[in-house]
């Protein structure tokens, strides 16, 4: 009997180490076709992929011009999903973020509602500076973020899956825009500084965005193999240094003892963890963490 479990664990490791490998290959795909179109961002891309593939979602904050709207409409081209944008204004109503009912007449006269989905109802969806809206209007995506659907005049609506929030902030403008309250931040897994590219980046840039033919990105992804992306993430052992080195960095966060802070950063942390690992790898796959016999916790996947 030992035997026989020993040879199931082991085909159970194959599979694991099969699937991230299919996985990896996908990945550096995806990241290899943003690169032909987005220049001098290999940073704010690769934390974009991780998040995404930790299956959370990301706040972009970086002045305008830096290819922030660009990078989130490139990676819905490239990772197969039905990518939408909204523009957040002052005047933006829940309803034209939702969705709303509308009445109707059928031919015999009766009367009934009709429910005419937003723009939520996306798998990669971008909120262009969501700090310009009103606190209610930005209200509406907390429960889409956190739950995966919506609750309209009562009735749940699913959202397509994947579905991730892309959101850009302009950090230097301040005049008629509304903090992020605590509860809409910690819907974001990251927070993406988003700079100026170096001279060689820009230079390239110009030559690119002022040429008779604009480079377009090709899919690399489909949404089903981020789907089983994201599910192995979740397959992944971490290591118990790994799992105690985010438990400490997340309680000494916290204004008190025992108080203070998110639960949700120590998942978020769990999730990135074994794919930031893989990033700073030099090889396809590598171990993240040790069992306590001293064996390898599991295998990751370079980017």
């Amino acid at each position: 009997m030992p035997a026989a479990g020993g040879e199931g664990l082991e085909k159970i490791e194959d599979m694991i180490v099969r699937a991230a490998e299919s996985t990896a290959a996908h990945v550096r795909a995806a990241k290899a076709a943003i690169g032909t179109v987005i220049f001098g961002q290999d940073k704010v891309v690769e934390q974009a992929l991780v998040t995404i593939l930790s299956g959370g979602h990301a706040l972009l904050l970086g002045v305008p011009g830096l290819a922030k709207t660009k990078l989130v409409d490139t990676m819905g081209t490239v990772l197969g999903l039905d990518a939408r944008r909204i523009q957040f204004t002052p005047d933006l109503m829940p309803s034209d973020i939702l969705g709303t009912e509308v009445l109707e007449e059928s031919q015999t006269g009766k009367r009934s509602f009709r429910f005419i989905s937003g723009p939520v109802f996306a798998q990669l969806l971008m909120a262009d500076e969501i700090n310009r809206a009103s606190p209610r209007t930005q209200s509406a995506l907390l429960q889409a973020m956190q739950e995966q659907h919506v609750t309209v005049a009562g009735t749940r609506h699913d959202l397509p899956k994947p579905f991730h929030v892309l959101a850009t902030q302009n950090p230097l403008e301040q005049e008629g825009t509304y903090p992020l309250p605590e509860a809409q931040l910690d819907r974001f897994l990251m927070e993406i500084d988003v700079g100026y590219p170096d001279r060689d980046a820009e230079r390239r840039i110009l030559f690119e965005t002022t040429g008779s033919e604009e480079t377009r990105p090709k899919p690399a992804m489909t949404a089903e193999d981020l789907i089983a992306a994201q599910r192995l993430v979740r397959r992944l052992p971490v290591g118990d240094s790994v799992v105690e080195a985010i438990l400490a960095l997340v309680r000494s966060a916290r204004p008190g003892v025992d108080g203070g802070g998110e639960a949700n950063a120590s998942k978020h942390g769990l999730f990135t963890a074994n794919l930031l690992k893989g990033l700073d790898g030099a090889g396809d796959l590598e171990h993240v963490g040790r069992r306590p016999d001293g064996g390898a916790a599991g295998p990751a996947f370079a980017l």
